[in-house]
């Protein structure tokens, strides 16, 4: 057109646009004017673009359109199919552990015989105490399958001998049956001396005091006792599973076993630095177990004895007085506190000749490490019956007894019960 731009001419004042937004250098200060190949180019497919049919580019251009969609398609699908195949594999996943674990369908030999005592109560008790002892591995998948099996009411507490990790059909089966016929369970509590124990058994034949006299299954000596006359302090309380007319040896068998299975876990470092045998370790156990119930004070118990006895001083310990006695039950008489035995801690110093009763494992490690203190007293707790104060002076140990006698003489003569 005269007096107007070309074809190139605008082409190229169009690529100049675009290349300073770029922060390039516009082509016509390259090159020479129609010189430059991108115009060249670009001309070129303006000429081809106006050579086709109009109609032909319209199709193209909706073929394109349509197209663009399909073509992106089966990518998308696929992946859908990737993500939906991998969600169905964990389910399967876990359905197969859940079925497994419920089941047991490669569970191994069962381990060793364990004597486990279930007390009345729901499923979820019997169960927790199963997993507890290691008799089954999950007190979950034991209850869900005695509710399939139906067996929900059909479990029986009772004294067992189990194997550890047994599989939960064995466990329902067994528990179902009930406890073995003509079995009794001697329960033997902690800290009971040999005259104790005879007197409370019954189903069995023969002595016990007479059977725990001396056994080749275990030599005090052994543990320092060098003028032992029996086993007492060797007899381990627990609860045991015996038929009913069987022979008190076999249970003192047991027992001396179960100790020196027990036994041999505390370790006696500490004691030993302080020159204490395990057999006078075995003897402040048992003073300790019969001095409190507590579990926090049975180390601080501990300390005052082995304090006391470091300061060569009596330790006044009643329940000495009421094991050569025999009496476990009544007030103590001042006769009977005052009595001459070798026993009597009121009037002989360092500790008895042996142990007064049987400690269970919590007051053997207490004997061995006592608690870090300078404690010499300890006095009831007239606030919180079956606890004691503890005390450095005697003048601290005589106001607290002078506090528990009053409540004592408050409450008519019997032990408070709080203030």
């Amino acid at each position: 057109m005269p007096g107007g731009r070309s074809d190139d001419d605008r082409e190229r004042a169009r690529l100049d646009r675009d290349a300073r937004r770029r922060g390039e250098r516009p082509s016509s200060t390259r090159t020479r004017p129609g010189t430059d190949p991108r115009v060249q180019r670009a001309l070129e497919r303006r000429h081809l673009r106006s050579q086709r049919p109009e109609g032909e580019a319209r199709a193209a251009g909706a073929e394109r359109r349509a197209a663009g969609p399909k073509a992106r398609a089966p990518r998308a699908n696929f992946r859908l199919r990737r993500l939906f195949l991998l969600g169905f594999a964990l389910i399967l996943l876990a359905a197969a552990w859940f079925l497994v674990s419920l089941y047991q369908p490669f569970a191994g030999d069962p381990g060793a015989r364990k004597t486990v005592t279930l007390k009345p109560g729901g499923i979820g008790d019997l169960a927790s105490a199963l997993e507890d002892e290691g008799i089954i591995s999950s007190s979950f998948f034991f209850q869900l399958r005695a509710t399939i099996e139906g067996k929900r009411g059909d479990l029986k507490p009772g004294t067992y001998t189990l194997r550890e990790d047994l599989s939960y059909s064995d466990a329902i089966a067994a528990l179902e049956k009930g406890p073995p016929a003509n079995t009794i369970q001697v329960a033997i509590p902690e800290g009971r001396s040999r005259q104790e124990i005879a007197e409370s058994l019954s189903g069995l034949k023969g002595d016990y005091e007479r059977a725990t006299r001396r056994s080749g299954k275990l030599n005090p000596r052994r543990y320092g006792a060098r003028r032992a006359k029996d086993l007492e302090g060797f007899l381990w309380p627990s609860t045991y599973e015996m038929k009913r007319g069987q022979s008190v040896k076999l249970l003192v068998d047991t027992q001396l076993a179960e100790f020196q299975k027990n036994f041999s876990t505390v370790s006696m470092s500490a004691a030993r630095s302080k020159n204490l045998t395990p057999y006078e370790v075995l003897t402040i156990a048992s003073l300790v177990e019969r001095e409190t119930a507590v579990p926090r004070e049975r180390k601080l118990i501990a300390s005052v004895i082995y304090n006391r006895l470091a300061q060569n001083q009596t330790l006044g310990i009643d329940a000495t007085v009421r094991f050569f006695t025999g009496n476990w039950d009544k007030p103590l008489t001042q006769s009977e506190l005052q009595t001459p035995n070798p026993y009597n801690t009121r009037i002989n110093h360092g500790l008895p000749p042996g142990p007064i009763g049987s400690p269970g494992l919590a007051s053997i490690r207490a004997a061995a490490k006592p608690a870090d203190s300078d404690y010499l007293f300890y006095v009831a707790n007239p606030c919180k019956p079956g606890t004691h104060t503890f005390h450095r002076t005697l003048a601290e140990f005589n106001a607290a007894a002078a506090r528990y006698n009053a409540a004592r003489e408050a409450a008519g003569g019997k032990a408070p019960k709080g203030c």
